[in-house]
């Protein structure tokens, strides 16, 4: 799988001759490899570079662009310089989003063009994915399912929140991730209220929320997921907040389709909670885009007035977070299309008490 048609197919758009891909998330959408090196897609060609550590799994795995080996002495800057003398190319967009102020400089003394910026043009590309990404992150997205299901049947009282982290990523790996879209949050009890907790050595026990955020990524494209539990009874209040939750998670998704914006789906799942009491209580937006990073854009966010395209997929994950007590988010994935949406995480979300 590889992006570079669709890359070269919007230079002329954006009055470029070519783009420069360095960056590790990058390269990843347009080659579908990542080898820590650097490509040049023109209208009508690409050049990528990489070194020896990688260079055998280039050849057989690149495909639509010419893949050169670097040494000592000819590295990414020489072939790069030879490719756009070669080629004849004068503005060359560049990741700008992405870049350094300190790797721009070096670019810009090396090679013989100019450096445009051009983020935009990888973004618009990344919101809408293809039936290729969509299979990759419906892969991410079952082992996710997977490994929660797993988890459940390993969180007993007395344990700490480190444990249950270090657990969920065996869990991922084990059953078919590559590696983790993030570090795994794990928030018990009064941590609950911190949205992005890092797992710590607090014990849980009974009669506590335990909240789970984790994820893993399948040839390079990230699942996301988030599911609070209960270790024994939970408390009238402790339900309420939860269906609460729930009920906004559930009215976001209702709003949820190509054409409409991020703003007006964040609205949707806002109002329920607003009228529920909790909305000073919900500090984030409703959701992000997903795809090769973990955050991408566009954004399910009360600041996202651009339509959502068809083809983006995107979190859905509310929360209501009570300073010091306990908190609540529950997150599933969404693939939107001009009809509404599908929700690719197939875990339960009625409240689960072990």
């Amino acid at each position: 799988m590889n992006h570079i048609a669709k890359i070269a197919a919007q230079l002329p758009e954006y009055g470029l001759d070519a783009m420069l891909i360095t960056s590790e998330s990058g390269e990843r959408y347009a080659l579908g490899f990542h080898g820590e090196g650097l490509l040049l897609v023109t209208k009508d060609g690409a050049q990528y570079s990489t070194d020896g550590r990688y260079i055998e799994a280039a050849r057989e795995q690149v495909t639509g662009a010419e893949v050169v080996l670097t040494t000592p002495e000819k590295g990414h800057m020489a072939f790069a310089r030879e490719y756009i003398e070669a080629k004849r190319l004068n503005n060359v967009g560049f990741e700008s989003g992405a870049m350094t102020v300190d790797s721009h400089k070096k670019y810009t003394q090396a090679l013989p063009c100019i450096l445009a910026p051009a983020q935009n043009l990888l973004d618009g590309l990344r919101a809408s994915k293809d039936g290729e990404e969509l299979a990759l992150m419906r892969r991410a997205q079952a082992v996710t399912d997977e490994a929660f299901k797993a988890i459940l049947n390993f969180i007993r009282p007395g344990m700490t929140e480190r444990e249950i982290a270090a657990r969920l990523v065996y869990e991922l790996l084990s059953r078919g991730g590559d590696k983790v879209s993030f570090d795994p949050i794990v928030a018990a009890g009064s941590n609950g209220s911190r949205p992005h907790a890092v797992p710590g050595d607090q014990i849980v026990d009974t009669g506590m929320f335990i909240t789970m955020d984790f994820g893993c990524k399948v040839e390079g494209y990230c699942s996301d997921m988030t599911r609070t539990v209960a270790l024994g009874q939970p408390t009238e209040e402790m339900e309420e907040v939860y269906n609460a939750v729930l009920a906004a998670q559930k009215a976001g998704i209702n709003a949820a389709r190509a054409g409409v914006t991020g703003q007006e789906i964040d609205a949707a799942a806002r109002k329920v909670l607003q009228e529920a009491g909790y909305g000073a209580y919900f500090s984030h937006s409703f959701g992000h885009s997903l795809g090769v990073d973990i955050h991408e854009s566009p954004n399910a966010s009360a600041k996202e007035k651009r339509p959502m395209p068809a083809g983006a997929v995107i979190s859905a994950e509310p929360g209501v977070y009570i300073p010091g007590r306990f908190g609540v988010r529950i997150e599933d994935v969404l693939i939107l299309s001009e009809t509404g949406c599908e929700d690719i995480t197939r875990s339960p979300k009625d409240l689960i008490v072990l």
